[in-house]
């Protein structure tokens, strides 16, 4: 799915457009047990428990894709035949209503989710959008393009209630109360199938997972039975990898401030564009950066075969999971710098008295905790 599509669904997953019958799931505690069941009548709730329960739907849908949203990917012999996309499928043409099939699925996630020992709620939703026809120039229509039926599924923490000193109006006295616990916007979560190209596509599931450092793998090996996707983290990490063990002393200040700035570069030309599709790199798309910075062909070369290996043939990077755009930072095991990605030219490497320095220029205020400081001339 691309952000245009991401958006449309959002847009439709309010409590006013969304075509949502009934909310199921349950409250399971940390030791995995279900405390009570959830069958709710959408229509008969307040229209302030819509919103909120739309609400936590819609976060299934944010944080950027390739970042806390990927793609799932099922085979062609899984679409045909296997037990794991027939549940699914089964969930999304009962509109939920097949209880076997649903409590197959809550089983599934209770014993494969990783909630870190927290308290949750599985909150399940079935969802009809009757598309709208878009002209070429963007302009929609009454008429129907298709109808998009889907299932959305937000796994969300549950904080315990807290003793809070609070003021009872009848007897016009403070006491002390216990606070009701609280649903916390989901942790993890999908949307099955997926919206491509403005249709149903049964060959693909939406991942939502809040925090990309808490594995998931035993959770999307249960639900999907499909590899495990990169985290963010992990991109970052074996892209980090890849750049320091093959280019080795050829991995200067200098060329790593020259990547930071020309994939910042072309996230920002992506932006200003407005383009749908997300901004993809290739390694070696990173590796004529690398050839623009002056590193030797050999050294790009072996960076392109490393990630090859590390990511997989075909390798798809995602430049905001690699690099931090909007930060550029310096650190020693003493000193942590942060430096706007703007000013990184600002910064040098020396060798002073055969001791290696980084070197900024602080001609004009030099701010301390807070405080404006001066620096002495040398007098000499």
């Amino acid at each position: 799915m691309i952000q245009k599509e991401i958006n449309e669904i959002r847009r439709h997953l309010n409590s006013e457009r969304a075509c949502t019958k009934r909310i199921y799931g349950c409250f399971v505690n940390k030791n995995k047990e279900v405390i009570s069941r959830i069958d709710y009548s959408f229509s008969l709730m307040t229209q302030s428990e819509k919103e909120k329960y739309m609400s936590l739907f819609k976060k299934v849908l944010s944080g950027g894709i390739g970042k806390c949203m990927v793609d799932i990917s099922f085979s062609t012999q899984q679409v045909a035949n296997s037990p794991e996309h027939k549940l699914l499928m089964d969930l999304k043409d009962s509109s939920l209503e097949n209880e076997q099939a649903r409590e197959k699925l809550i089983s599934d996630i209770i014993s494969n989710v990783n909630m870190l020992d927290s308290n949750y709620v599985i909150l399940l939703a079935s969802d009809t959008y009757d598309v709208p026809f878009k002209s070429s120039d963007e302009d929609t229509s009454n008429d129907s393009l298709n109808v998009f039926s889907y299932i959305i599924c937000a796994i969300c923490p549950v904080k315990d209630g807290k003793a809070e000193l609070a003021y009872n109006s009848e007897e016009k006295e403070f006491h002390t109360f216990l606070s009701p616990q609280l649903v916390s916007a989901p942790a993890v979560g999908f949307m099955f199938p997926s919206f491509d190209d403005r249709s149903t596509n049964i060959y693909n599931t939406l991942l939502y997972t809040k925090d990309t450092s808490i594995s998931q793998e035993k959770l999307i090996e249960a639900l999907f039975k499909t590899d495990v996707p990169l985290s963010a983290p992990e991109q970052k990490e074996i892209f980090t990898e890849a750049l320091t063990q093959t280019l080795e002393e050829e991995c200067s200040y200098d060329v790593v401030q020259s990547i930071h700035e020309q994939i910042t570069e072309r996230i920002t030309q992506h932006k200003e564009s407005h383009e749908s599709t997300p901004l993809e790199f290739t390694p070696y798309d990173v590796g004529r950066m690398l050839t623009y910075s002056g590193v030797k062909e050999e050294k790009v070369e072996a960076f392109c075969k490393k990630c090859e290996e590390d990511f997989g043939e075909n390798a798809v990077l995602i430049p905001t999971n690699i690099i931090e755009s909007k930060n550029f930072k310096i650190e020693t095991p003493q000193v942590k710098i942060t430096v706007d990605p703007e000013y990184t030219y600002f910064v040098e490497t020396r060798v002073i008295d055969g001791r290696k320095y980084l070197l900024i220029p602080a001609d004009d205020a030099v701010c301390v905790n807070g405080i404006n400081i001066k620096i002495p001339k040398n007098e000499e």
